[in-house]
């Protein structure tokens, strides 16, 4: 895109496309001249807005044109290549005019060992345009299309299982966009039925209406929330502390040291943040707690706020989950609208709120500061650490911030106790953790089980493989996860029993390979999604993440060299030692454990 946007003007529906989030106000254009701190500071409170209206111009028009990013900079107040090196970090965001409909369709590691992610459809016609794109987080249903109309009408929805037959049904609706077909409750959580008693996390997954505030509640919602209330924010960290809980994001900090140290913080406000960004491949938990049990992190996030001095949180939710955020939305304003959120929650006299940011397609915008960029209208890349986010975190300001699945064991602990949920799983690990299960297993989902769990039982719990085939390996963790070998299946599924065995639990992804999968494939499917997803700070992650994909095609084409293996090793450790974040770190995870135990032979053609 050519930065000069000169006389570039924008469409009137570009206009109302950037009204629609900024408002019709006058503005004038103070072109980049606003001094002073209070100018400053009125700059950047504005430009929050700016990942917001990127998304309304794209679903207005297909694209970002020299136009309406001009619009848009003139009612920010920010320079057009400041705009552009946003928009252009995010996957879903096109700078070239597009087709009516544009399909993304799935490509990755676990749709790919399912069979279903071997190639785009064929081209049906009617303006509907195929691209190939990273995990969807649908990886329970083999296949996945993310579908994009734009326009009058227009907006996201999901198609899962994907199928040529639903492309044409795409092709005929005109403006009318499809409903979410992403299968129902019961295949999200194959353990249902006679073990749902067992559930915790789940246990309203398929059972209550995820649309009623009055069937949540009727469930024991908002018990924890004002069990929260009356033991106030020491005791309710005391509880965690108590409970032992370790987030499960995948880095495994005690949630109650986290959360004390925002609260003990004097500087004001306080934010605290979910982080619904799983983009983690092979990764669905988080999506499939919101479209079916938002209320559960509405007041979660509240109880986490109010117990750590914030009055503002935010869910960071991927951009590829229209019908979550359509669910967390609804509950949102029903919760509003009930007191449960706002300037007197529970009747409490404190105050707290929620809004929702999307995503747009960056793996990287998982990273927590990455994330607090985005929110904040910056590129997502990741910041320096020190100073962490309890000090300086969003908007410069002490920040809490969990995944969904973290908030959710919250509630459960204030619901049950702290010694209840210490009692479950082990002495190191409390609790029970969600595991996405996909690939080559006959009852792929969502499984819940306490933390300890062998891994040979899990792959029980689903019917073991597709076929009876014998185990191959399986991927733990997701891209930045380990490859295990078939004699690593009794490994207990907690974070020691992880740490001893040299891997990571990560998101909870398990990505079951048999012998019929081609592992080639996959280790160059993950070494592409890392060099696509690096966001370009660091050199070890830049440079690293393209050199290790170009030895992979080498390797795997049959061309290898003497030393390549060495040198994909020596690539993986200096990624590892040298990265900002945990994407360069863990990017050449998965590659270094299928070597290393000798589950492909270096040089040999697939």
């Amino acid at each position: 895109m050519d930065l000069r946007i000169g006389e570039a003007r924008p469409s009137n529906a570009e206009r109302d496309a950037v009204d629609s989030v900024l408002g019709r106000e006058d503005h004038a254009p103070s072109g980049g001249g606003q001094v002073g701190y209070g100018g400053r500071r009125l700059a950047a409170e504005r430009r929050r807005f700016l990942l917001p209206a990127l998304h309304a111009l794209q679903l207005a028009t297909g694209w970002i044109s020299r136009g309406g990013l001009g619009y848009l900079c003139e009612r920010l107040d920010v320079a057009p290549a400041e705009a552009y090196g946003v928009a252009s970090a995010y996957a879903l965001f096109c700078f070239e005019p597009s087709s009516g409909v544009v399909v993304h369709v799935c490509d990755d590691v676990a749709c790919r060992v399912a069979g279903g992610g071997s190639g785009l459809p064929a081209e049906p016609g009617g303006g509907v345009e195929f691209r190939p794109s990273p995990c969807l987080g649908h990886c329970e249903h083999g296949s996945a299309a993310l579908v994009e109309r734009y326009g009058p009408g227009g907006g996201r929805s999901t198609l899962a299982p994907f199928s040529t037959a639903e492309a044409a049904a795409v092709a005929a609706a005109g403006e009318h966009l499809l409903p979410d077909l992403s299968g129902g409750p019961g295949s999200l959580v194959p353990q249902a039925g006679s073990d749902r008693p067992a559930l915790r996390l789940l246990r309203r997954v398929g059972a209550v209406d995820p649309g009623s505030l009055d069937a949540y509640r009727a469930s024991g919602g908002y018990e924890a929330l004002r069990r929260a209330i009356d033991l106030g924010p020491a005791g309710v960290i005391a509880e965690l502390k108590a409970a032992r809980l370790l987030g499960r994001g995948g880095a495994a900090f005690p949630t109650g040291a986290k959360w004390e140290a925002v609260a003990r913080n004097p500087v004001r406000p306080h934010y605290f943040v979910a982080n619904a960004d799983e983009s983690e491949p092979g990764t669905f938990k988080d999506r499939v707690l919101l479209e079916e049990d938002p209320f559960a992190l509405v007041e979660a996030l509240t109880v986490a706020g109010l117990s750590t001095g914030a009055e503002l949180g935010y869910v960071y939710l991927r951009g590829e989950y229209p019908l979550a955020e359509r669910r967390l939305g609804a509950a949102l304003s029903a919760a509003r609208a009930r007191g449960l959120l706002g300037a007197d929650v529970m009747g409490s006299g404190l105050g707290f709120d929620i809004e929702i940011c999307s995503g747009a397609g960056a793996y990287i915008a998982g990273e927590e500061t990455a994330l607090f960029n985005s929110i904040e209208g910056r590129r997502p890349e990741p910041r320096n650490k020190p100073p962490y986010p309890a000090d300086r975190g969003l908007f410069g300001r002490p920040t809490g911030v969990n995944n969904v699945e973290t908030l959710a064991c919250v509630l459960e602990i204030l619901r049950g106790g702290a010694e209840a949920f210490a009692a479950i799983g082990t002495g190191e690990s409390t609790g029970t953790r969600l595991f996405c299960l996909s690939g080559r297993v006959r009852r792929p989902g969502l499984y819940e089980v306490p933390l300890g769990t062998p891994l040979a039982e899990l792959l029980e719990l689903a019917g073991g493989t597709t076929e009876g085939r014998p185990v191959a390996s399986v991927l733990l963790g997701g891209a930045a996860g380990t490859f295990l070998g078939p004699d690593e299946l009794d490994l207990g599924l907690s974070f020691e029993d992880a740490r001893r065995a040299g891997v990571s639990l990560g998101s909870g992804v398990v990505v079951v390979l048999d012998d019929t999968v081609e592992l080639w494939g996959v280790l160059r499917r993950i070494a592409r999604f890392f060099r696509d997803e690096s966001c370009g700070q660091c050199v070890p992650c830049r440079v690293g993440t393209v050199r290790q994909e170009e030895l992979l095609a080498r390797m795997a084409g049959g061309r290898a060299r003497e030393g390549d293996a060495a040198l994909l090793a020596d690539l993986g450790a200096v990624m590892r030692d040298a990265s900002i974040c945990g994407l360069g770190q863990t990017a050449g995870s998965a590659v270094a454990s299928a070597l290393v135990r000798g589950l492909l032979a270096p040089g040999e053609a697939p």
